[in-house]
């Protein structure tokens, strides 16, 4: 209900859906936080391989003062 606030709705197999939560979203759309409908499911979406240390750091911040617990999180490496 807020111009500020950005939702996704996903299919990957008709008819199940998925309802997900942008929680920041760069402003030249090279990254985004993106969640699940609660603090079950988080995903750092990248443009690039890699992002700075301080956009992770500072995203990380953010997840974790909303509640999720960052410290579960797996970071995949791309060679």
């Amino acid at each position: 209900d807020q111009p500020d606030q950005g939702f996704l709705k996903v299919s990957f197999f008709w008819p199940f859906y998925g309802a997900y939560v942008i929680i920041d979203l760069d402003e030249h759309y090279q990254h985004a936080l993106v969640c699940g409908p609660n603090t079950s499911y988080l995903w750092l979406l990248a443009r690039t391989p890699t992002i700075p240390d301080a956009v992770r750091d500072r995203l990380m911040a953010k997840a974790a003062a909303l509640g999720f617990a960052t410290s579960g999180l797996i970071f995949v490496q791309h060679d």
